[in-house]
């Protein structure tokens, strides 16, 4: 029977890969990467046949046109590359990526489907630092974090309560980690919500997310640009405050915030914590161990890494 051996939360930022040699926190930096590199050796320990990687979109793989509450990669996954994030075709699991879509359906959640799914470094980051040369093969599963309106917190947690009994209900003796890539607080400088931009560089941002599929590189520079501009506005105590209840198993707290309260004390960027969220009901929200809290100004993020053992119910694998 497929079972989850370990789940892992972990913050992303491309500017970890852009903009190192204009860090000031260096020991804050060092302190973060250094737990990612943890946090790998807890996945290389577990043994996963399979990971599932609970990310955001940020508009290169996803686009106005078209942008479900929850997508599962069920075939191909290609990773766009963007600021120094692995490119082009993954290793996946796509009997294992179907089945578990199947199964979501039976238990009442309908995760839309792609066989060529392209993904950004909401998963990529994930198996550039996390998965970085174990050869895992992965299956992505993206929630929509950014274009108004989003699923409930609720819901997310409903997804990955189904996830865990989905995979319990797979006959296959699968081995599977589930990793969520994205948060902690952070303020974008994107509009809030789409339908109501300000200002030029907000337009111009809402333009990008409608028209950039299969021309996404075209906005790139100037939306780094607007990015790398950007005041950091970053809530440490709501940061360690949500990474102790995780190490305690009461994250279920979270779930009645709305999208409008996560923002106001998390900013735009804690939608992510959605992933969070859904890994931590896979995980039967379980106590975990937080391996690090990093606030990095210079990365517009409090960047966090942490563990949840289903078997020790810590951080550590058995």
């Amino acid at each position: 029977m497929a079972h989850i051996v370990l789940g892992v939360g972990a913050s992303h930022s491309t500017l970890m890969n852009t903009h190192w040699d204009q860090v000031v926190h260096t020991d804050r930096a060092e302190r973060f990467r250094d737990a990612l590199d943890e946090a790998r050796e807890a996945v290389a320990a577990a043994r996963p046949d399979v990971a599932i990687i609970i990310g955001s979109n940020h508009f290169r793989g996803f686009w106005l046109d078209l942008i479900p509450a929850f997508t599962l990669g069920v075939g191909e996954v290609i990773a766009s590359g963007e600021s120094g994030t692995p490119k082009g075709p993954q290793r996946t699991d796509p009997e294992f990526a179907q089945a578990l879509a199947g199964h979501l359906v039976e238990r009442g959640t309908e995760v839309a489907l792609s066989a060529r799914l392209q993904i950004d470094h909401g998963q990529s980051h994930a198996i550039q630092y996390v998965l970085r040369g174990l050869g895992i093969p992965v299956v992505p599963l993206v929630v929509n974090v950014f274009a108004a309106p989003l699923p409930r917190l609720g819901r997310c947690a409903a997804l990955g309560r189904n996830i865990a009994t989905a995979i319990d209900a797979m006959p296959e003796d699968r081995r599977v980690a589930v990793i969520a890539s994205g948060g902690l607080s952070h303020q974008l400088p994107w509009p809030s919500d789409w339908r109501d931009p300000h200002g030029e560089d907000e337009e111009f941002l809402v333009e990008a997310w409608l028209n950039g599929r299969q021309d996404w590189e075209r906005y790139d520079g100037r939306r780094r640009e607007i990015i790398t501009a950007a005041p950091p506005v970053i809530f440490p105590a709501f940061d360690t405050e949500f990474l102790a209840a995780l190490e305690h198993g009461r994250l279920e707290r979270y779930l009645d915030l709305s999208s409008e309260q996560i923002e106001a004390v998390a900013g735009n960027g804690g939608q992510e914590l959605r992933t969070w969220l859904a890994m931590a009901a896979a995980l039967g929200f379980a106590p975990g161990r937080s391996l690090t809290y990093a606030p990095m100004p210079e990365w517009l993020t409090g960047m966090g890494v942490a563990l949840i053992d289903p078997a020790s119910g810590r951080g550590a694998p058995s």
